[in-house]
């Protein structure tokens, strides 16, 4: 359960059998490739590694409202050539319909003048017609544009005007701008229209009539991805003279693999380690069961190679944080029977089971945090029943919930930063992760203490101890200088100018009690007002009351889980993770056929 090992492959073959071992490593699906030479310089040459064409035929065609009957069987189905076929299709229609809009928009600005039978341009001595229609408050400003001009017509608010020039006329010329009529008539422009409008329509029938293949496009998607990552795989690749290089990341285990893959198609394979200045991809190495950790992981930020994995960390943590926000066992029950009612649609994928395990953790640490608290949808169970027996703590103890949320907050910010003065143990900078431990501590007994002078006193050391070894022992750099010694020093300033930072980290972690007391209290004013509805409605208590109770908790429950995601896992994400993980890495991309799941 850790970040995977990898070590630097690179094949060398014939040229002439590039696509084969190309097809070879696809199917071995354990390679990261590595570009070895730069994108084309024209972007729309540059190949996706995703099938994102058959995505787009298959949005454009699910679009469609009245679908014909699947084809679900045909041996000939090339998915290829079938996206490529409703892509063009796709344009053709985009086409079309600019068109369309482009003529219908035309006729309307022609239609007030007329079907305008323009002369041959010689006919004219050069002399062009410009169009304007102008308010009729507005006719006495062509008194002075000193160019010839005519009224066609007018009626009770506009005239339409012909202004004749050779050249455009300048647009202050007149207080509207020029009407733009073209040079085709107005009986051509509906001609044109209809014929477009019949086009369309024939377009929208081939559209229609390959809707019949949305369900073998969409059993072909995982044939297409293959296709669209082979070709982009192919861009990846050396290419000199006869021979063809391939390189990328493996994890160790697939070494053996990929060397009697070389051997069988009698490749050259050099095998190495990461140099210094490599990033190799990230790749975490997780149980099935925690599939969804791993998403909650990369959706954020990708750990550096030579980081760690928070997977555990991050998953424990926004369980509990997601509880605390929560507060309330009967909505953790409502989760739990959320999971039950999806558990064997959640069960039929590899990720689906990691998530259907992820909403079961979350579901029992809800449970386990709403007893605690003694909220049952909003309710305080009696003090003669064994669950008030385990009813420990009171959302409405402000102080108390306090404490806590600002211990949790010192606890998973010091977590962080003993992680990673593990990682650099063997390095001086892991004494500063320390420094910031032993200052955390000592700010929250100087908080915890109140009026005890000897606990504040000892909190001040610790305070001090810790910033000094913040200070000097923050910077990376080397000493080879006497002036770099001053340079460590300045170092240690500006890390030490991160105080404020983390003191305001850890003040974010009160959103857990405030977010918790919000949930609790608006699961009581809905009972409150529930008990007030039954009590004041003779007639229609029970209904009234009982409408009041399912849409109040529903709202209610909607919010509590949106505040628990966000904020649940914004104090990983920025929080932990701005002390725990530092740096940042690309995550491990297998050039790896993919199937269609069952």
């Amino acid at each position: 359960m850790s970040i995977t090992r990898l070590k630097k492959v690179t094949l060398c073959g014939l040229l002439k059998e590039k696509r084969d071992v190309l097809e070879g490593l696809q199917d071995l699906g354990c390679l990261h490739l590595v570009p070895l030479r730069p994108p084309p310089a024209e972007v729309e040459r540059a190949l996706p590694a995703h099938a994102e064409g058959a995505y787009k035929a298959l949005r454009f065609l699910t679009d469609v409202a009245d679908r014909r009957r699947q084809v679900v069987r045909d041996p000939d189905f090339d998915v290829d050539r079938f996206v490529e076929e409703v892509l063009d299709l796709k344009q053709r229609l985009r086409e079309a319909t600019d068109r369309r809009d482009f003529l219908a928009n035309r006729i309307r600005e022609v239609e007030p003048w007329g079907d305008i039978d323009f002369p041959p341009e010689e006919t004219l001595a050069g002399y062009r017609l410009w169009f304007y229609t102008l308010r009729r408050t507005d006719l006495r400003r062509l008194e002075g544009i000193g160019l010839p001009w005519h009224t066609t017509r007018q009626d009770d608010r506009v005239a339409y005007v012909v202004v004749i020039a050779k050249e455009e006329p300048p647009r202050d010329l007149l207080p509207v701008r020029r009407t733009h009529v073209g040079a085709l008539p107005l009986s051509e422009l509906a001609a044109q229209l209809e014929d477009v409008e019949i086009a369309l329509e024939d377009l929208g029938a081939q559209r229609q009539a390959l809707t019949r293949f949305i369900y073998l496009l969409s059993a072909n998607l995982a044939e297409a991805e293959n296709h669209a990552s082979l070709a982009n795989a192919g861009q990846k690749t050396r290419d000199d003279d006869a021979i063809t290089a391939v390189q990328g990341w493996a994890p160790i285990e697939t070494i053996e693999h990929l060397q009697e893959y070389a051997r069988e198609h009698e490749l050259a394979c050099l095998i190495a380690d990461p140099l210094p200045e490599d990033e190799p991809p990230t790749l975490i190495d997780q149980p099935e069961e925690m599939a969804a950790g791993v998403d909650l992981t990369l959706f954020y930020k990708v750990p550096s190679y030579t980081g760690w994995d928070p997977t555990v960390v991050l998953v424990g943590s926004f369980c509990v944080f997601f509880a605390m926000i929560l507060a309330d066992a009967g909505y953790g029950l409502l989760l739990a029977l959320g999971v039950l009612l999806f558990w064997r649609r959640l069960g039929a994928s590899l990720r689906g089971r990691g998530y259907r395990r992820l909403g079961v953790w979350l579901a029992v640490s809800s449970i386990a945090y709403g007893a605690i608290v003694g909220s049952y949808f909003g309710v305080t169970p009696p003090s003669d029943t064994w669950l008030a027996r385990i009813h420990l703590l009171s959302v409405n103890d402000f102080d108390t919930m306090m404490r806590i949320s600002i211990v949790i907050g010192v606890l998973h910010i010091g977590l962080a930063n003993a992680t990673v003065a593990y990682l650099n143990r063997a390095r001086w900078t892991a004494l500063s992760n320390i420094g910031w431990i032993v200052g955390l501590a000592g700010g929250l007994l100087y908080w915890l203490a109140a009026s005890h002078d000897a606990a504040r006193t000892a909190a001040s050391v610790l305070m001090a101890i810790g910033g000094a070894m913040v200070l000097l022992f923050s910077s990376p750099r080397a000493v080879t200088t006497a002036s770099d010694h001053a340079w460590r020093l300045l170092d240690g300033v500006r890390s030490l100018a991160g105080v404020m930072g983390a003191f305001g980290d850890v003040l974010s972690y009160m959103r857990l009690f405030a977010l918790g007391l919000a949930s609790a209290s608006l699961a009581m004013t809905f009972n409150e007002l529930a008990r007030s509805a039954y009590a004041a409605l003779p007639g229609l208590r029970v209904l009234a009351a009982v409408l009041i109770l399912v849409i109040g908790h529903a709202l209610n429950l909607g919010l509590s889980v949106l505040s628990g995601v966000v904020h649940g896992l914004r104090l990983n994400f920025i929080e932990f993770y701005k002390w725990g993980l530092p740096d940042e890495g690309t995550a491990f991309e297998r050039f790896a056929r993919k199937e269609v799941e069952p």
